[in-house]
């Protein structure tokens, strides 16, 4: 993430001079934190509710399954991350827990942003073979293919996150009063190489492969659909919980990744304007807490679109009240036992 105290001046300033502040920041410091906490509070039960019905389940999961459990795994350690930053909102902008806080708590936001986007590349490459290369790949989309992928794209936003472990600073600012968690880096040439390779791996080459993926997907079941082809139910329904998934990433993370982009162009000269920067930091906080609402929508689409999903939960259900009963009948024999063995 781009998140830093915009009270702090711009140290690489575009235009040659200070630009004036043009709006008040006096919401972000009231509202935000109750937006942080609710988004903390629902995404925490959220996550930690789908992560029990695929591990718990005593059927393996399927690839897709593998995925969107990554999936939720990297939404859960985003906002098990978030309520330092309430805090630090709150506090305006002065952070209170050190520098070894400062860097895990931003690396664990910038592993969820990099490695969720992987595995719904993950995701969208899986329903591209199941329903476009079904014969020629089948055999690639096995569970152990699925969480090596998985262990990679971890590795991956892991590799993507070493700027944030690197430059994340706790620094003073004596004009403000501040002591601010923030990305500092040596000069400007070192921020524009990090910030454009990160906008290239993190957003056009992975948004790029989407894409495609599910442009070619639609058109598979449009294809079925014509020749009204019976494809397997369970594709049919895996496919229409990515395509949802999907489609609530692009809602969320898009906007926030097109204001990154235009934020990095300002700041490489390409683009000027002291409205354009006010505007973009504006646009930075906003699509950046839309972006993390998307932790918390994942796991309710999981519910209201995921037939799988919700089968295996009643099942789940239906498991555990079985082992309750038997364990409740289990134990009334056993004491019917010890009274007849004691009257005896």
């Amino acid at each position: 993430m781009t998140l830093q105290p915009t009270s702090v001046p711009d140290q690489n300033n575009t235009n040659g001079t200070d630009c004036p502040d043009l709006y008040g920041w006096d919401w972000l410091y009231t509202g935000q934190p109750v937006y942080i906490l609710l988004i903390t509070v629902l995404g925490i039960m959220f996550n930690v509710f789908v992560l029990m019905v695929f591990c718990f389940h005593k059927k393996a999961c399927t690839v897709a399954e593998i995925y969107l459990s990554n999936l939720a795994a990297a939404d859960l350690l985003l906002v098990c991350c978030l309520p330092f930053w309430a805090v630090y909102v709150s506090n305006g902008f002065e952070w209170p827990f050190g520098l070894f806080m400062c860097k895990v708590v931003n690396l664990g936001i910038k592993m969820n942003a990099y490695s969720s986007i992987y595995f719904l590349v993950l995701v969208s490459m899986d329903r591209y073979v199941a329903l476009v290369h079904t014969m020629t790949h089948g055999r690639m989309r096995r569970p152990k293919y699925a969480k090596l992928g998985c262990l990679l794209m971890w590795g991956f936003g892991l590799l993507l996150s070493v700027p944030t472990l690197v430059f994340r600073e706790v620094k003073y600012f004596p004009e403000y009063g501040v002591t601010a968690c923030i990305l500092e880096y040596p000069n400007l040439t070192t921020e524009l190489f990090f910030d454009g390779l990160l906008v290239v791996f993190s957003f056009i080459v992975p948004i790029s492969i989407i894409s495609f993926g599910t442009v070619k997907i639609i058109q598979a079941l449009k294809i079925q659909l014509i020749e009204r082809f019976n494809a397997e139910k369970t594709e049919q329904k895996a496919t229409n919980l990515v395509l949802a998934v999907l489609l609530a990433f692009f809602i969320c993370w898009v906007p926030f990744h097109v204001v990154t982009t235009l934020d990095v162009l300002l700041r490489a000269g390409i683009l000027r304007g002291c409205h354009l920067d006010s505007v973009l930091a504006i646009c930075n906080q906003i699509f950046t807490y839309l972006a993390f609402f998307n932790s918390v929508l994942n796991p309710i689409l999981y519910v209201i679109v995921g037939k799988n999903f919700r089968k295996k939960l009643c099942e789940l259900f239906k498991e555990w009240k079985i082992k309750k009963t038997t364990t409740s009948e289990s134990s009334r024999s056993s004491n019917l036992s010890s009274t007849l063995k004691t009257l005896a």
